[in-house]
C-alpha cells in the first residue's frame, strides 16, 4: 500500500498563539512538559484520525481512550482549548488534591485518569489504566494500518514564548525529548521549526540529548533566493508584466532576474564608484547582526518603497529615469519605517528584557566597546559584555574584531544612531564604504 503524507499543524499558523497561554499558568517541571507535549499532540492526532474516517481497533482504542479521559470534546474546538485541556488533565494527575472533584475540561465534568504518564501495574491496567506512550504507539499503528504518514507541524514557538526564557527552554527541552521518544515510531513525525538563536540557547545550557537530533536543516536566504522571491513577486503582477513585455511563464534564470530587477529599480541607490548595487544595497540595508537578511524585511522595504513613490508621483514629483518604476530616493525613505518595525515588532516583542539595553542606544554611535556600553548603560565591564554578547546572538550587534559591537544599518533609523565609533573606539573596517558619506544620522 503507498503511503500518503498528510500535514497538520499543532500550533496556530496565524493570530494568538496556542502556546502562549502557558505562560499563565505553565507545568512546573520537565517531565510535566513531556506529559503535556505528549497528551495534546495525541488530542491532535485523534482530530486527523476524524478528518479522514480512519478506522481500525488501534484508532477505536486512541479515540475511546482518550474520550473517556474526557480529552475529545468534540469537532471545531480550537488548538488553544486542546492544550488547555491537556495542561487541566495533567496537572490533575501531577497535583490531584490542587483540583477540585468536579473540575472541568471546556465544560465536561469528572475528568478521570485512565491515561498515566507512569508505567502502570497489572491492576491498573487490568482497570483500564493505559500509559500515553501505549497510545502514540497504537496511533502510529492505526496511521500505518491506513497507509498513511503524519507530520505534526510546530512553528511560531518563538511568539508563544516571548519574555519567558526559562520557561521556553524548559518547554522546548521538553518538546525535543518528545520529539526523540516519538522518533520511535514510524508513521508520526515532528516538524519543528525554530530560531536559530533559541536551539543555540538550548543547546549552550546544557542538553544531551541534542547530540542524538541528526536530522535538521538551517533555512537561510542566500543572494540568489532571495532576488528570486522577489522577481516572483514581480513577474506575478499582471500590469507589470504586460509593461515590461514578460514571457508567460516567467523569468527562471538568474541573468534574468538580474535583468528585471535593474530595469525596475535603478542601477544604485547611492552614486558612486564604491557604493553598492540597488539590491545588494537592500541586502546590506535590511540584514541584522547574524549577516542575514529575511525576506520578511526585504519585502517590506520594497513595500514600502511603492508607498513612498506613490506618494511622490500623487506630489507631482519627476519621474524615475527611463523605463525604471522607482528611484533610489523612494528606497531610502523606506527604511526608516522598515527598521521601526523590526525594531518594535520584532526585537522588542521577543525580548522585552533587553528592550531597556537597546533603547538607551538612542542616539548613540554605531560601532562600540565593552567600555563604552558599560558606561552607557552604568554597568560594569563584565556585566556589559554579558549584555553585549547577548545583543549578538539575538542579532542587534555585529561582533567585530576581538570585543568590538557593530550596528547593523537595519537598527539604525529606528534609534536614530550616529554613524561612527564610540570615544576609544577604532572605526570598523569598511564602515566608510559601506555608510552613508559623513557622520550624521545614517537615513
Amino acid at each position: 500500500m503507498a503511503t500518503s503524507k498528510k500535514l497538520t499543524p499543532a500550533e496556530s499558523p496565524q493570530g494568538a498563539a496556542a502556546f502562549a497561554s502557558l505562560a499563565e499558568n505553565p507545568p512546573a517541571n520537565e517531565d510535566e512538559f513531556v506529559s503535556l507535549w505528549k497528551l495534546y499532540f495525541l488530542s491532535v492526532i485523534a482530530d486527523t484520525f476524524e478528518d479522514y474516517k480512519l478506522d481500525g481497533e488501534d484508532v477505536k482504542r486512541v479515540i475511546r481512550t482518550l474520550a473517556d479521559a474526557k480529552m475529545l470534546p468534540g469537532k471545531g474546538t480550537s488548538l488553544r482549548q486542546k492544550l488547555a485541556n491537556a495542561r487541566a488533565y495533567v496537572r490533575h494527575f501531577f497535583y490531584p488534591t490542587e483540583i477540585e472533584p468536579n473540575f472541568s475540561l471546556a465544560g465536561i465534568v469528572d475528568a478521570g485518569t485512565r491515561i498515566t504518564f507512569r508505567e502502570p501495574d497489572m491492576a491498573q491496567r487490568d482497570q483500564g489504566v493505559v500509559h500515553v506512550d501505549d497510545l502514540l504507539e497504537a496511533a502510529d499503528r492505526g496511521l500505518k494500518r491506513a497507509g498513511m504518514k503524519l507530520w505534526l507541524l510546530l512553528d511560531r514557538l518563538d511568539v508563544a514564548f516571548a519574555g519567558r526564557p526559562e520557561l521556553e527552554q524548559l518547554a522546548l527541552r521538553a518538546l525535543f525529548k518528545v520529539y526523540l521518544d516519538i522518533g520511535n515510531n514510524h508513521q508520526i513525525r515532528l516538524k519543528i521549526f525554530l530560531r536559530s538563536d533559541i536551539w543555540k540557547a538550548i543547546t549552550e545550557s546544557g542538553f544531551r540529548e541534542a547530540s542524538h537530533i541528526t536530522r535538521e536543516l538551517t533555512l537561510q536566504w542566500d543572494r540568489a533566493a532571495l532576488m528570486q522571491l522577489v522577481t516572483q513577486r514581480l513577474v506575478r503582477n499582471p500590469a507589470l508584466a504586460g509593461f515590461y513585455s514578460l514571457p508567460v511563464d516567467g523569468v527562471t534564470s538568474v541573468a534574468g532576474q538580474e535583468a528585471l530587477f535593474r530595469r525596475v529599480y535603478p542601477e544604485q541607490v547611492e552614486n558612486g564608484p564604491n557604493k553598492p548595487k540597488t539590491f545588494d544595497w537592500c541586502l546590506g540595508r535590511t540584514r541584522d547582526g547574524s549577516k542575514q537578511t529575511a525576506p520578511r524585511e526585504l519585502i517590506h522595504l520594497l513595500s514600502e518603497a511603492r508607498n513612498v513613490q506613490l506618494r511622490r508621483q500623487e506630489l507631482g514629483e519627476p519621474e524615475p529615469v527611463g523605463e525604471c518604476l522607482f528611484d533610489g530616493g523612494s528606497l531610502k525613505a523606506a527604511l526608516p519605517s522598515v527598521s521601526a518595525t523590526r525594531l518594535t515588532k520584532t526585537l522588542y516583542a521577543e525580548h522585552p528584557d533587553l528592550r531597556p539595553r537597546i533603547s538607551s542606544l538612542e542616539g548613540q554611535k554605531t560601532n562600540h566597546s565593552v567600555q563604552s556600553l558599560a558606561v552607557i548603560w552604568e554597568v560594569s565591564e563584565e556585566e556589559a559584555k554579558v549584555i553585549a554578547l547577548r545583543l549578538v546572538d539575538v542579532g542587534f550587534f555585529e561582533k567585530r574584531a576581538s570585543l568590538e559591537f557593530w550596528v547593523p544599518f537595519l537598527y539604525r533609523p529606528a534609534l536614530q544612531l550616529v554613524q561612527g565609533s564610540a570615544e576609544g573606539v577604532a572605526a570598523p573596517e569598511g564602515e566608510a564604504i559601506e555608510g552613508d558619506d559623513g557622520p550624521e544620522v545614517v537615513d
